[in-house]
């Protein structure tokens, strides 16, 4: 899951100010730390909402050693397209033709708010030379660890454990010579 740091000090109003490393400028607050979390979230999808609409690079996430904010997986995996795109200096029209499909197409895709579905993101990194993959992974709380199953190519290859429910999909957008920014590992 990409993980953004964030940091929490109390305001003088007496709410928790969150802050962003990552993202200077950034801030909301809440009444307690699950509120502030949670308005965090949304400020953090705007905010990266913002750099795509204004053109800007998205900054990889600082390691995290306290609070921190996931991305929705879906989110994470726009995320890795758009820097997809501004690493190989591929604009939405290249990737429309790319894909042959109509210019808006490509406006929903990277819009952090549309539900666009896998198969369009798969596309997008296939034609970014590269490819999507949803891993789920859960915690077993009674013992402790964690399983992963990842879903790729129409196949499912198990890894430590049975499906539980409750699980999570977190998706990573690979390229054939790295991996992207958030995954925190190399090919």
């Amino acid at each position: 899951m990409v993980r953004y740091p964030v940091t929490l000090a109390p305001d003088d109003n007496g709410t928790l100010l969150v802050t962003f490393p990552d993202f200077p400028g950034a801030h909301t607050s809440g009444d307690d730390e699950p509120e502030a979390l949670a308005r965090a979230l949304d400020t953090l999808e705007t905010i990266i909402d913002a750099y795509i609409r204004d053109r800007q690079d998205i900054p990889a996430p600082s390691p995290t050693t306290g609070p921190s904010v996931g991305l929705p997986a879906l989110v994470a995996a726009k995320v890795q397209i758009y820097t997809a795109m501004r690493q190989q200096k591929i604009g939405k029209t290249a990737l429309s033709r790319r894909l042959g499909v109509h210019l808006p197409q490509i406006d929903r895709l990277l819009d952090i708010k549309h539900g666009s579905k896998l198969d369009q993101l798969e596309a997008a990194a296939r034609a970014l030379g590269g490819t999507l993959e949803v891993v789920v992974s859960w915690e077993d709380s009674a013992r402790g660890t964690e399983s992963a199953t990842k879903l790729g190519a129409g196949r499912s290859d198990r890894a430590r454990g049975p499906r539980r429910p409750g699980h999570a999909a977190v998706l990573n957008l690979r390229t054939p010579s790295r991996r992207l920014a958030g995954s925190g590992k190399k090919k």
